[in-house]
């Protein structure tokens, strides 16, 4: 069986033996629409439980629009566009385009280049979130779990919010998207490091596909709704990064639509757990390094059996990262248990931790091999994972070990496709 494994900017092509009992699961396909810029502007003048966006702004507004990092596949030079049209009547000095990177770091003046285009970078001024720059952050207030919302201060004294994004399953937030644009996208770490804590990532409910009491996502509309005046642009794309639908208008209604959509697509049901699930962080740019990647093993958690084992293909172009503390808290730690034994202790809070945890959790129950052009083999056992020089091989080594019978899963496209084990889950 040969099956193309999203990753990196081509591919990589993967060949099984044809005896084996392989599932291939993939996201159902949505042709991409013939007309994404007219698709745009009509959602923006009749959008979804909002006036049109030219009477909803006023021309004395001060206006923020944020946009996804380089870590999303967002559109960015087809979105943005006609949202700036439809703007035109606002003096640009009045107009501030916010890069949403939450944690991340910030990105170059190329890739803003090639994410939004030369012409909209030189014609408008651009702002960065630094979440771990305080001076540039304000308390707008306190969250109902007792939370701390410290948010960038010029993104709060924009009169009007324009958030953009896309949608799609999102392995604790339930779904990206929506109020994510705001926390954590524009938000300081403290509130980040809070809504990311042991706690709330344990939470059974904190997991793809949720939003109705899981703790992470209704902070996150809560944070939102703080924000002030909010206009949604949110799209969902096939996994040719094409636009599939538009979803404008009042934050919740056309969030809940978009996501409406994106269930009926990128989730698929098994009939029961596999010993070996196959997958990928979606290729470029989603799987720039190891830390984007756990999504991709956490789209396979949900359907592998407990003791069986994952293999994810992420090419990790941007490594490990060296930025941030995701690499450092595995590399401090002896095993998968002890670093969850230590993020778990009271008290605890660190940048990245979130990613950790989910990794260690995923790892009580199930191998993980890394196949990736760009880790060594002693990066990758530093992050407490097993290197995978050819797929292929790995597979075969696994077959001997488990026995006759063994059932095999592929995600082609990742967390793209989030399988679910019906009996298990509760949505």
């Amino acid at each position: 069986m040969h099956v193309q494994l999203a990753y990196g900017k081509h591919g990589l092509p993967l060949d099984l033996p044809d005896d084996l009992d392989v599932t291939v699961i993939e996201p159902k396909f949505e042709p991409g629409l013939a007309d994404p810029t007219a698709a745009l502007r009509a959602a923006l003048e009749a959008p979804i439980e909002a006036p049109p966006l030219q009477e909803f702004v006023r021309p004395d507004d001060r206006v923020g629009v944020v946009f996804s990092d380089i870590t999303r596949p967002t559109p960015n030079q087809i979105v943005l566009p006609p949202v700036l049209e439809a703007l035109a009547y606002i003096p640009r000095e009045q107009i501030t385009l916010f890069n949403a990177l939450g944690t991340h770091r910030a990105n170059t003046a190329a890739e803003l280049c090639g994410m939004l285009s030369a012409e909209i970078v030189d014609g408008y001024r651009i702002v960065q979130n630094d979440a771990l720059d305080v001076a540039t952050q304000v308390r707008v207030g306190q969250a109902r779990r007792g939370h701390d919302i410290w948010l960038n201060r010029e993104f709060v004294a924009c009169d009007v919010k324009i958030l953009t994004g896309f949608i799609e399953p999102h392995f604790f937030a339930g779904f990206s998207g929506g109020g994510k644009a705001v926390m954590p996208g524009m938000a300081g770490l403290r509130t980040v490091l809070q809504n990311h804590d042991a706690q709330m990532i344990a939470h059974p409910k904190a997991t793809w596909g949720i939003t109705a009491g899981n703790p992470i996502w209704e902070e996150v509309r809560e944070v939102a709704r703080m924000a002030g005046r909010t206009f949604l642009v949110n799209v969902t794309l096939n996994k040719h990064k094409a636009i599939t639908g538009v979803f404008a208008g009042e934050l919740d209604a056309a969030h809940a639509r978009g996501c409406a959509y994106v269930q009926g697509t990128a989730m698929a049901m098994a009939p029961a757990p596999f010993d070996i699930v196959i997958t990928t962080n979606s290729g470029y740019p989603l799987d720039l390094n190891l830390y984007q990647a756990i999504k991709g093993v956490s789209a396979a958690a949900q359907v592998v059996r407990p003791g069986g084992a994952i293999i994810v293909a992420a090419a990790c172009w941007d490594g490990i990262p060296e930025h941030g503390l995701y690499g450092q808290l595995l590399a401090e730690a002896d095993s998968p248990a002890a670093l969850l034994d230590r993020i778990k202790a009271p008290g605890f809070l660190a940048q990245d931790q979130w990613q950790a945890q989910i990794q260690a959790q995923i790892q009580l129950r199930a191998d993980v091999y890394v196949r990736s052009d760009n880790l060594t083999a002693a990066q990758i056992e530093r992050a407490l994972l097993k290197p995978c020089a050819r797929i292929e091989e790995t597979v075969a080594g696994l077959v001997a070990q488990m026995g006759a019978g063994v059932r095999i899963c592929v995600l082609p496209e990742g967390p793209q496709t989030v399988p679910y084990i019906l009996d298990t889950v509760t949505r």
